[in-house]
């Protein structure tokens, strides 16, 4: 009996040592702005290498541009409007109690399943301990405490965060520096189970903060500017918002629009928070080479979401626009084939879900609204989708429910949005901007949604009517 039991923990073990282990790494707040996806002016060779060992999708989507709507979503596999979360504070699980996250599922499955950082959305009563074997640590609190000016305090306050802070001080001074130091030590440790282990950073979220030596490989004259200063031509005024979010920041000018000297200053700590994020991405990488981890684990970069810095005349997020709507993505699999081919298909953050699961070999809940995306891991230029959705309401952090929801699908060729009011599903608004020539959608072109395929795409997925209460 004795024996019995020891060949069949021996076989365990040995079954679960084939089983890949997982590193999801998720940025906050990150626009798809990497040098990898052809922005030489970022300096990312982390990030740039994981790409060249993977799969780098240029044409990735959230599926709305604010913090809790996007996480709820990929970590669900499931839209904003299927777990009626659009806001910042309504958690998933009030109307799906017993649904899987990814991690669950892979929990559920004999993995070991750990988070560091910031996951699920940051407040207390918006994570998820069902989600993993131990609990969550560095997942909660507010992105403001995250500055040494507020550290230094004995009582932090938002009104005391500047909106941006360079110092002479070690990765470690920030969380994102601390993450990824326990993240490592998790790595190092023995364990029988595979592993799903979520590193979620908290950068390039504002405050634009990070240690001086990375705001220093930017010459300041050199910063690049808005491609546009203003909104889009012909755009209806509700596709815009008051960007309130940065204006709670200590040190911001009370008058907008900004000076290009204070715009440039702005960008200039988004690029060196987003070089301060790629170095402890590499930490966490060459880890995973020292540890000899790599060759049967799957590493998967992504961003909750984009981010506006000073573009049509708006700031951060919460938009239907190209900027915010489009977020990295990268996926590298032991043996993938043709590795370091990038691939502009269309995808979507909630297409995560069953591609994970799908490498893990594992059931995928038919309940799930993405799709695997093995199929471009093994072809880059093979299409699983036509379309990617995305939407927002307005007001943008509204109270009760919004009074307008937008709706948007973009394609290869345009962007097409409908503005519908929640109640009765009437559309205010209309915009179509042209990717094939107006790739930053400058020009609001509406006259021409009539002649395309945007109404009926969008109605696919976004039926006319009223939201369910």
């Amino acid at each position: 009996m004795i024996r019995l039991l020891l060949l069949l923990i021996c076989f365990v073990s040995v079954a679960n040592a084939k089983r890949p282990n997982v590193l999801f790494i998720i940025a906050d707040d990150l626009r798809a702005e990497l040098g990898c996806l052809g922005d030489r002016h970022i300096i990312s060779p982390n990030l740039d290498r994981l790409a060249s060992r993977g799969r780098l999708f240029e044409r990735a989507y959230c599926q709305q541009a604010v913090c809790n709507p996007s996480r709820a979503s990929f970590m669900t596999g499931l839209r904003p409007d299927t777990i009626g979360v659009w806001d910042l504070k309504t958690h998933f699980r009030k109307k799906y109690p017993d649904h899987p996250t990814l991690p669950q599922l892979f929990k559920q499955h004999g993995y070991e399943t750990i988070c560091i950082g910031k996951s699920f959305h940051n407040t207390g009563s918006l994570g998820d301990p069902a989600s993993w074997s131990s609990p969550a640590i560095f997942n909660e609190g507010p992105h403001w405490a995250d500055t040494v000016a507020n550290k230094l305090t004995q009582k932090p306050s938002r009104k005391k965060a500047p909106v941006t802070e360079k110092i002479a001080h070690s990765d470690e001074a920030y969380w994102d520096g601390e993450i990824a130091t326990k993240a490592i030590e998790v790595l190092g440790e023995k364990r029988d189970q595979p592993f799903f282990l979520t590193v979620g950073f908290w950068r390039p979220h504002l405050p634009f903060v990070a240690p001086v030596k990375y705001w220093e490989l930017y010459d300041p004259s050199d910063i690049t500017l808005p491609a546009s200063w203003t909104a889009p031509a012909n755009c209806p005024e509700i596709a815009l918002h008051d960007f309130r979010e940065i204006r709670g920041y200590a040190k911001m000018p009370k008058r907008f629009p900004l000076t290009v000297e204070f715009t440039r200053h702005l960008r200039h700590g988004y690029f060196a928070s987003i070089t301060y994020l790629d170095a402890q991405v590499g930490r966490l990488l060459k880890a995973l080479d020292r540890h000899g981890l790599r060759e049967n684990t799957i590493v998967v970069f992504i961003s909750d979401h984009g981010f506006h810095l000073g573009e049509h005349g708006l700031w951060c997020k919460t938009s239907c626009f190209e900027y915010d709507a489009r977020v990295p993505v990268i996926i590298s699999a032991p043996g993938m084939r043709q590795a370091g081919r990038s691939s502009d298909s269309i995808v979507e953050l909630i297409d995560i879900y069953p591609t994970l699961a799908d490498l893990a070999g594992l059931p995928i809940p038919e309940i799930l609204e993405g799709k695997s995306l093995t199929p471009i891991l093994n072809e880059p230029n093979a299409d699983v989708k036509q379309a990617a959705y995305t939407q927002h309401p307005r007001p943008a952090y509204y109270r009760g429910q919004p009074e307008v929801m937008g709706v948007s699908v973009a394609t290869k060729e345009f962007r097409y949005t409908e503005w519908r009011e929640f109640k009765t599903g009437k559309t205010r608004a209309v915009e179509y901007y042209d990717h094939t020539k107006d790739f930053r959608e400058s020009r609001n072109e509406s006259v021409k949604a009539k002649k395309s395929i945007g109404p009926t795409l969008l109605n696919e997925q976004f039926e006319p009517g009223p939201w369910s209460e």
